[in-house]
């Protein structure tokens, strides 16, 4: 059998050359471990994750140990671990219900931008599958920082629950002033009870008008967070699905980097003002302009 000298010879390598490449395929798999290893550490709290956030989420760690990892080979390493994000189908339930005798209100959002907290709240309920029926998750989100203000789950679709979720969420503001409450048409928003709560705060009152959900996109995006990411697909219980819930908002503020707040955490964006940088492309806008284009 030849010796290492020779091959190495017949190859065109020297010996330092083939214990050099040897040590640097070590020190690929040991890297790949840990990483893979970090990774698993913030899917205990965010199981589904997606491989941007994570990225952002574990630069101090790469830095720390001096690992040099990018956007590509982050995604192909979760690849081969079988730990990219896939998404899921669901059962569907009806939550907007707008043909009522209530009083509806004009969009009074459709280019406005708010450049500080509170000053533009969003509304929306979601559906969460407990058992064989639905609970119902009434969100409010502040759009400048996207963090969830107000949330109360329900067992029905009674307004109730968006009073309650508004209630949080005015408890822990101390200035309403210049508030505009941004929701659909259901039933629940336009309610005598629950304008009254708003008009008793002087928030500004704002709805949309065609149906279309990029009227209330950012409503729309907590939302498939929330269940894309940090909610299960489906509860054994209402009381567990209570305690999920809280936590899933806790992780969501507290935790979550958010690409329309320059990768800060809800929580941070919050104590924030003036532009915050997106990292993301408005697809729909640059249709537009390209449509409009002569």
């Amino acid at each position: 059998m030849a010796s290492l000298s020779t091959l190495c010879t017949l190859l065109g390598y020297t010996r330092q050359a083939f214990y050099g490449y040897k040590q640097h395929q070590i020190q690929e798999v040991f890297e790949a471990e840990i990483i893979v290893q970090e990774v698993l550490k913030h899917r205990e709290l965010q199981p589904r994750l997606g491989t941007r956030k994570l990225l952002v989420m574990m630069q101090d760690f790469v830095k720390e140990h001096h690992i040099n990892l990018g956007r590509d080979a982050l995604f192909g390493l979760l690849r081969e671990h079988n730990l990219l994000i896939r998404k899921r189908t669901r059962r569907k339930a009806q939550t907007t219900f707008s043909k009522h005798w209530y009083k509806k209100y004009k969009n009074l959002v459709r280019s406005f931008e708010p450049l500080a907290p509170n000053l533009l709240w969003v509304s929306d309920i979601t559906y969460i599958t407990v058992a064989d029926s639905f609970a119902y998750l009434s969100l409010i989100t502040d759009a400048y920082s996207r963090k969830v203000v107000g949330f109360y789950l329900s067992q029905t679709l009674e307004a109730t629950g968006c009073i309650r979720a508004l209630q949080m969420a005015l408890n822990n503001c101390d200035d309403t002033t210049n508030l505009i409450h941004h929701s659909d048409r259901g039933v629940q928003y336009c309610c005598s009870d629950y304008v009254k709560l708003l008009e008793d705060h002087n928030i500004q009152i704002s709805m949309t008008e065609n149906g279309d959900p990029l009227e209330n996109a950012i409503a729309e995006r907590v939302n498939g967070i929330l269940k894309d990411e940090l909610l299960h697909e489906q509860y054994n219980s209402f009381q567990e699905a209570q305690k999920s819930v809280a936590k899933a908002i806790s992780v969501y503020n507290s935790l979550r980097p958010h690409s329309s707040c320059n990768m800060l955490t809800p929580q941070v964006a919050h104590q924030q003002k003036g532009v915050l940088k997106k990292h993301w492309k408005n697809y729909h806008k640059q249709k537009e302009v390209v449509m409009a284009a002569p």
